[in-house]
């Protein structure tokens, strides 16, 4: 059946014992969380300026630590997928210079989130890092990493509070030290995120409005594939470059701006491959709103209709879903109860979405597990809070 979410005290634990077992006995001074996501529909638009429609999870990545003398920092991380070592030292530069990426890419996030920091100077610490979020799995485990990060700064060194601009800082981080051109998405709900509630984010203003989700009857399965995906690839930077590209030959700044008719009245400009694309965002920053609407209104046989065409389209006209998430979602579908289903993240593998009655759950879960070819794991989840201080 689905799998338990691990309580944030469950995860917390977790990490106090190892920076105990590992820095002497001492307790840490500070603990804090950051929550994934998982993205309800909004499907590669954050980065043409669209619309998304995203909810932070009970899912986390907790910090704990202490600040120390010196520029010395020390983190650990308690996550058994990552590449070794999972323990990495290094020196905060004196100079202001900028901080390097290194061979430990998990460590990368780390370096980039204290290089974008917005209160200088960063004083040494040592942190133990630990995460019910799964890697790889369109969650976003590395924005909560980011966030979570942030927060343990500024308890060690507080900035202005700015939210958006804490958002913004760890969506840089993740650019210059991990190498992928994310939009703002993941960023903003892992900072953002309201209990019992969607966000609808508006990813040119950096606006955000809340949507209720709170429904008794309603129940949000995310079924993870266990195909591993990794967006450092050319795959995610290509389709952006191919979203630029559509935008230029339009005269846009970015598809948010372009309508169909736009589309059309260009089509002998375009390649086929570059027209399916700049389509697909064009036809998802509308559906985003309208599901946004839909939802406000109870409508979930609408939203989930609106789920399904998300995920056609991603699969036929982004060409980023695969033969599992093909196969998760036309399972849930089957199921009476279903609302809808779709690929979340940034695709090739990761996990599907399932808006669903709630009585419908345990035979959902039976269904996918019949007729799906791999071996997925599923969480039942609610909306929940955005980045905490635990202490």
């Amino acid at each position: 059946m689905a799998s338990p979410v691990p309580s944030v005290a469950e995860v917390v634990g977790e990490a106090r014992r190892l920076y105990e077992q590992i820095f002497g006995g001492v307790t840490p001074e500070v603990a804090v969380c950051a929550p994934g996501r998982v993205n309800l529909i909004g499907e590669h638009t954050d980065y043409n300026d669209g619309f998304v429609l995203p909810m932070a999870l009970p899912l986390v990545t907790v910090v704990v630590g202490t600040k120390t003398s010196g520029r010395g920092v020390t983190i650990v991380t308690t996550t058994k997928d990552v590449e070794e070592p999972r323990r990495v030292d290094f020196d905060l530069p004196i100079d202001g210079s900028p901080l390097s990426p290194g061979q430990s890419s998990w460590a990368n996030y780390v370096k980039g989130v204290v290089q974008h920091y917005r209160a200088h100077p960063v004083p040494g610490f040592r942190a133990v890092i630990a995460s019910s979020v799964p890697l790889g799995g369109g969650l976003s485990s590395s924005a909560s990493l980011e966030v979570a990060v942030y927060t343990f700064l500024q308890q060690l060194n507080p900035d202005d509070g700015d939210k958006v601009a804490k958002a913004v800082a760890c969506q840089q981080a993740e650019h210059t030290h991990a190498g992928v051109p994310c939009g703002i998405m993941d960023q903003f709900v892992s900072v953002l995120g309201r209990k019992a509630h969607a966000l609808l984010i508006d990813c040119r203003s950096l606006e955000a409005t809340p949507i209720p989700l709170s429904d008794p009857g309603l129940v949000i399965l995310i079924t993870n594939s266990n195909v591993k995906h990794s967006l450092t690839g050319s795959e995610y930077p290509t389709r952006r470059r191919q979203c630029e590209e559509a935008a230029s030959i339009l005269g846009k700044a970015s598809l948010r701006d372009a309508t169909m008719k736009d589309l059309e009245d260009a089509r002998n400009r375009l390649d086929d491959v570059t027209y399916r694309r700049a389509r697909h965002v064009i036809e998802e920053i509308a559906r985003t709103t309208q599901a946004a609407e839909a939802l406000k209104s109870g409508l979930y046989k609408e939203f989930g209709k609106l789920m399904v065409e998300s995920h056609n389209s991603l699969r036929d006209l982004y060409e980023v879903s695969c033969r599992e998430l093909d196969e998760l979602v036309f399972a849930a579908m089957e199921v009476e109860g279903v609302f809808g289903s779709r690929m979340t993240g940034g695709g090739f593998g990761g996990c599907t979405v399932t808006l669903l009655q709630a009585h419908a759950i345990d035979r959902t879960i039976l269904h996918i597990q019949e007729r799906y070819s791999g071996t997925p794991t599923f969480y039942v989840t609610t909306p929940s809070e955005g980045a905490q201080v635990l202490t």
